[in-house]
C-alpha cells in the first residue's frame, strides 16, 4: 500500500521540533559553532557541560581519524573510564587502527610487538580470530595498500570506527535525551 505524497503536504511541523532535530544532529556531529549559531537565533537552550563533552569528543573523535587511535583511547578513558572496557568491540577496533598506522609507516617491528602485545589477548574470543588474521596478514606486504586487506587502510574504514566511537560516546552521555527535553 503505497501512500500518496500530497498527504505528507498536510503534515505540520512546528518550529521547536525541527529546531531539536537539528539541534541534536548539531551536538552528534561535534558541529559547535554553527549550534550556537542556532542558539542564538532560535533562544534553545543548551548547557556549557554539554558545549564541553562536545568539545572533548570532538578532540577524541580527530585523534581517531588523523591517526592517533591511541590519543583517542587515552582521551576516551578520561571523559568515560569505563566505556572501553565494556566495549571490547571498540577497544579492538581503535587498537587496531594504531596497528595500521604502524604497518602504513613501515614500522613493522613495532607492529609486530604491538599486535602481540595489546592486539593478540583478543584472539582468545573466537569472534576476534578473523579480525585479528587480517591484521596481522598486512605484516605479509611490503606494501599492503596492495593486500586483500586493504580496506583496513582506508579512510573510510577508519571513518567507520570513529562513527562508532561517537555513538558508544553519545550513549553514555546520553545526549539526545537531554537536549529534546530542554
Amino acid at each position: 500500500m503505497d501512500i500518496d505524497p500530497k498527504q505528507y503536504e498536510q503534515i505540520k511541523i512546528n518550529d521547536k521540533d525541527s529546531h531539536n532535530i537539528i539541534l541534536s544532529y548539531l551536538i552528534h556531529g561535534c558541529y559547535k559553532e554553527t549550534l550556537e549559531s542556532l542558539v542564538t537565533s532560535t533562544g534553545l537552550k543548551v548547557t556549557n557541560a554539554q558545549l564541553e563533552d562536545m568539545e572533548k569528543r570532538k578532540r577524541i573523535l580527530h585523534s581517531a581519524l588523523e591517526g592517533n587511535a591511541l590519543d583517542a583511547i587515552h582521551l576516551t578513558e578520561q571523559m568515560s573510564p569505563d566505556l572501553l572496557e565494556n566495549n571490547k568491540d571498540l577497544l579492538f577496533d581503535l587498537l587496531s587502527l594504531h596497528f595500521v598506522e604502524l604497518i602504513c609507516s613501515k614500522n613493522q617491528t613495532e607492529a609486530l610487538n604491538f599486535g602481540q602485545a595489546k592486539l593478540a589477548p583478543f584472539g582468545k574470543v573466537q569472534k576476534y580470530v578473523g579480525k585479528l588474521e587480517d591484521f596481522m596478514g598486512l605484516l605479509a606486504y611490503v606494501e599492503p595498500e596492495k593486500s586483500p586487506m586493504f580496506h583496513l587502510l582506508s579512510l573510510e574504514y577508519r571513518q567507520h570506527v570513529v562513527d562508532d566511537l561517537n555513538r558508544a560516546i553519545l550513549g553514555v552521555y546520553i545526549l539526545f535525551s537531554t537536549v529534546l527535553h530542554i
